[in-house]
């Protein structure tokens, strides 16, 4: 009789064991841990990158070594990845290894060094002259495919609203009487804003027509959008990707940088614009759905920077 195969680190992968406890972490992270979907979908994709690049070079996948995990940073660096993904990578491996501990799978292991922080960077936004050719350009082609871009920018700007936000909102969320929409955001917190104008007029359009259409024109997407706002092409509930692929190709038609086409950007133009208008913090942090005013302040030192250029520039400040 042969000898049994010891089932360490380096042969998980021969029984699918590895598999099961990255799963489990995973698992733990979204239940006990109550982390969001978007937060254990990045876990997920972290650990199997991880799990790659182990298994590429012959190394463990756990305990996390080093010296392995300093060639995987660097090797993430070469391919370009910003340092903010890396950082993330990082703080994930740190995380499954405290989680490692304890599920009682290792006993004990290295503390893995912190990253330097990265230095905070204000956020990229649109000048309203931007947002106006990004609107303009939702022209031509197929015309639903035209009507909901155009909305799904209007409401992006006019609402502030993630891109996660925007993707969930259903028909019902919208209470055309009270001319609010019911929003949910992080962590399941739900916040209303205001639904009025231009952008109620676009919405009504949309649904009555263009939305209707989307949903019972093939018969793969019949019925398969149920109640949300915004669908595909083929009647399904649009994911995050997608409407930021809408955002990017709108972008470029309307000749805006691709430095400012990126997730939130709408978000940031929304709430940059209304404090340089004179919206008051607190108000703003309500409608941008922020725990903390902190987090909110942000956009008041983007616009002393701005105001702070224009002194230094124009002829007559």
């Amino acid at each position: 009789m042969g000898r049994r195969l010891e089932r360490t680190p380096d042969n998980f992968d021969k029984h699918g064991e590895i598999d099961d406890v990255i799963n489990g972490f995973v698992e733990y992270m979204r239940y006990e841990r109550s982390a969001s979907p978007n937060t254990v979908q990045a876990y997920s994709t972290d650990l199997i990158s991880w799990k790659n690049f182990c298994v590429s070079c012959g190394a463990q996948i756990y305990p996390v070594r080093l010296e392995i995990l300093a060639r995987y940073l660097q090797s993430l660096e070469l391919a370009g990845m910003s340092a903010g993904t890396r950082m993330r990578r990082a703080a994930t491996l740190s995380a499954f290894t405290k989680y490692l501990i304890y599920d009682g799978k290792i006993e004990s292991a290295v503390t893995l060094p912190s990253l330097p922080k990265l230095g905070k960077r204000l956020p990229q936004v649109m000048t309203e002259g931007e947002i106006e050719r990004l609107i303009d350009s939702c022209v031509g082609g197929n015309q639903c495919i035209a009507v909901r871009d155009k909305t799904i920018i209007e409401m992006a700007y006019g609402c502030g609203l993630r891109a996660s936000e925007l993707v969930s909102i259903k028909v019902s969320d919208i209470d055309e009487t009270g001319g609010i929409i019911y929003v949910k955001g992080k962590g399941g917190k739900e916040r209303i804003v205001p639904y009025v104008g231009t952008l109620k007029s676009s919405v009504r359009r949309y649904i009555a027509a263009a939305r209707e259409e989307l949903r019972t024109g093939t018969d793969e997407g019949k019925g398969d959008g149920a109640d949300f706002l915004f669908l595909t092409k083929n009647g399904r509930q649009m994911s995050r990707q997608e409407l930021w692929s809408i955002i990017q190709r709108r972008g470029r038609r309307a000749a805006i940088a691709k430095s400012r086409l990126h997730p939130h950007v709408l978000r940031h133009s929304f709430a940059t614009h209304l404090q340089r208008r004179g919206m008051d913090l607190r108000t703003l942090q309500e409608l941008l759905g922020h725990s903390s005013i902190a987090t909110t302040e942000k956009y008041a030192h983007l616009d002393t920077e701005l105001r702070d250029i224009y002194d230094s520039f124009h002829p007559r400040a």
